[in-house]
C-alpha cells in the first residue's frame, strides 16, 4: 500500500507497507528504559474470587492490571500540560497525526561543565526553515541500550533552550528525541527548552505542538525525510505513550 502527496512542490510516495517503529517496548521490570527515579512497570492479573486473569495461572484468559509512569517508563508524547499551571490535555491538543518529518543526527557537544548539550548552531546545520512540520533527532553514538538504560541520576545529555528557539522559528511543531527530556535532568526547575518550544508562558503558547522523548531510531535507518504517524493513546493527561511510526518516502517520477 502507498500513499502519495505534495510537499514543497515536489511529488512523493510513501511506502506504508514498510513501517519503521521508533518506540520502546514497554517491558515488564528493571530492563525497562527508565529515567527520572519512576517506578519500574509492572504487569499483574486481576484476581476476584476464583478468577484469576490469567492463563499462566490456570485462569480461562489473560487480564492484567498495568502500572507505569508515561514520562518516566518509555516512549511518550507531551503537551505543554507537562508544565503549564492551567490544564492542558494530550488528545485535545495533537489534533493530526500524520506529518512530513526529517530525520537529523547529531554529537551532542561536552561543555566545560561535563554537560552534553545540543546546541543552536548544530541544528541550524542540519534543519532548515520550513523544511518539515517534525523533527527527529537521533543522538550519537546510537545503539540497543537505549532501549534498557536507567538514566536516573546520570545527568543525560539535552537540547540547548536556544537550539528550541531555533525550532519554533523554523515552524518545527512536533519534536521527537531518543532523550529522557529535552531538559537538563536537574535545572533547578527552569524548563528552559520546554518553555521554549512551547513559547510558554506568553500570549500565543503552542499548544498543538507535541514533544516526544525515548525513542530510539535504528541505525539503519538513514538520516532524511519521512512520513511520520505519531500514534497515542486517549489518556486524560498531559502526556501518553506513543508509538510513532515512520515510512521511507521516494519523489515519485
Amino acid at each position: 500500500m502507498q500513499a502519495t502527496f505534495t510537499r514543497r512542490g515536489k511529488q512523493y510516495t510513501a511506502d506504508l507497507s514498510q513501517p519503521i517503529d521508533l518506540s520502546i517496548l514497554l517491558r515488564e521490570g528493571l530492563e525497562n528504559v527508565n529515567c527520572f527515579y519512576a517506578p519500574p512497570v509492572e504487569y499483574w492479573p486481576v484476581v476476584a474470587g476464583d478468577f484469576v486473569g490469567s492463563t499462566a495461572q490456570g485462569g480461562l484468559l489473560n487480564f492484567f492490571n498495568v502500572r507505569f509512569n508515561p514520562h518516566g517508563n518509555g516512549t511518550h508524547t507531551e503537551c505543554v500540560g507537562h508544565i503549564a499551571q492551567e490544564r492542558y490535555v494530550l488528545r485535545e491538543c495533537l489534533l493530526e497525526a500524520h506529518f512530513w518529518a526529517k530525520l537529523v543526527s547529531v554529537y551532542p557537544q561536552k561543555t566545560d561543565d561535563g554537560d552534553r548539550v545540543i546546541f543552536r548552531a548544530q541544528l541550524e546545520s542540519l534543519f532548515e526553515k520550513n523544511e518539515a512540520e517534525a523533527l527527529i533527532v537521533r543522538t550519537l553514538p546510537n545503539d540497543e541500550l537505549k532501549m534498557r538504560t536507567n538514566y536516573s541520576g546520570a545527568n543525560p545529555p539535552y537540547l540547548h533552550h536556544e537550539a528550541a528557539n531555533y525550532l519554533v522559528e523554523c515552524g518545527v511543531q512536533h519534536l521527537l528525541l531518543d532523550l529522557p527530556s529535552v531538559d537538563r535532568e536537574e535545572d533547578g526547575g527552569q524548563l528552559l527548552a520546554h518553555r521554549a518550544f512551547w513559547q510558554y508562558p506568553s500570549t500565543a503558547i503552542r499548544k498543538h505542538c507535541t514533544i516526544t522523548e525515548l525513542i530510539y531510531v535504528p541505525n539503519e535507518v538513514k538520516d532524511g525525510f519521512y512520513l511520520l504517524n505519531l500514534q497515542t493513546a486517549s489518556f486524560d493527561l498531559d502526556a501518553s505513550p506513543s508509538r510513532p511510526t515512520v515510512f521511507r518516502c521516494a519523489v515519485s517520477p
